[in-house]
């Protein structure tokens, strides 16, 4: 089941498994217990970052990173994962200080490297941009990164498709690696990115869409299940207009697209959650869902969603 990532050698299972808690609002046990019961179903992919829960108050540094490093230490699997990573992002509470020299990338990556417990990353990605900066600069350290070993390819996240395109650009001129994945907030939902409380996220749009149709370059998405919107609206634990929901969906655009997910559900007999998922993964183009569980039930659901493919019709009436 596990998909190529593409002009890479590396295959992924359709679903990565998302850290963000793991060993802060979630203890070390069962963050322990949520990776072996993923990999028991044939994940492959963790995705992490240097910066995972250093927002919350008492917390270890990079607590995200030790707690994936102590298990795949304990468990001995390097092996069989994706060994992946994030750096780049400004200090929190510094969110205007860019972090993205070529002393603080390899600070970073040093960092994380130690924290996993390995000695290169397969794919590592810079998890904002500074567009002060010349794409030349990031792409060079970058590549001496690759050459050193340190890692065997590199993404971006949150970064606009205008630099994306300006960077592949400028790979493919000088004939150095590029970017082999990116990886933007991406959901079933409609996103309005003015209404962030965090300006520089970067959301999927249309012309990323097409940039990424296009290119096949490969989309790793977070927040792919839009904080549980539309499964929380058939529950009846949000309700549009309720002041509860994230600002960002707040829209008579969710509205429509949750009858059309309810719909092509019911044709499923899938659940709310898995269908907003398959969404994602029938795309024209090789999206890899992010995907956030608290509990075992809901990895266990979330799961089940990599055997469905929604017909062009279903998509298309989601999104219309």
């Amino acid at each position: 089941m596990k998909k190529r990532i593409p002009n890479t050698d590396l295959f992924s299972f359709p679903l990565c498994l998302g850290s963000v808690e793991f060993g802060s609002t979630m203890s070390e046990e069962k963050s322990f217990r949520m990776m072996d019961l993923y990999v028991e179903q044939g994940g492959n992919f963790i995705d992490t970052a240097e910066v995972y829960a250093d927002w919350l108050p008492d917390t270890d540094k990079s607590i995200a990173e030790k707690t994936v490093g102590r298990w795949m230490k304990r468990r001995g699997n390097r092996g069989s994962l994706i060994v992946t990573t994030k750096g780049g992002h400004p200090r929190p509470g510094q969110m205007d200080t860019s972090r993205l020299s070529k002393q603080d990338i390899r600070e970073d990556l040093h960092g994380s490297l130690e924290r996993l417990g390995v000695d290169q990353v397969d794919l590592y990605f810079l998890h904002r941009d500074d567009e002060s900066l010349p794409v030349a600069d990031i792409l060079n350290t970058m590549n001496e990164l690759v050459k050193e070993g340190k890692i065997r390819y590199f993404g971006c996240s949150n970064w606009r498709k205008e630099r994306i395109e300006e960077a592949q650009a400028y790979a493919g001129e000088h004939g150095l690696q590029g970017f082999s994945a990116n990886q933007p907030m991406y959901s079933a939902a409609h996103i309005d990115e003015t209404k962030l409380s965090d300006q520089t996220l970067v959301a999927m749009d249309g012309g990323m869409e097409q940039f990424h149709q296009e290119t096949g370059l490969a989309v790793f998405a977070y927040s792919s299940q839009a904080k549980g919107l539309f499964t929380k609206l058939t529950n009846g634990k949000l309700a549009f207009g309720d002041g509860e929901i994230a600002p960002q969906y707040e829209s008579a655009e969710n509205e429509k697209r949750l009858k059309g997910i309810q719909q092509a559900a019911d044709e499923l007999g899938a659940t709310i959650n898995q269908t907003a998922l398959a969404y994602l993964l029938s795309r024209p183009f090789p999206v890899f869902p992010i995907i956030g569980c608290r509990t075992e039930e809901q990895l266990g659901d979330s799961l089940k969603a990599a055997a469905l493919q929604l017909t062009d019709e279903q998509a298309k009436r989601i999104v219309q």
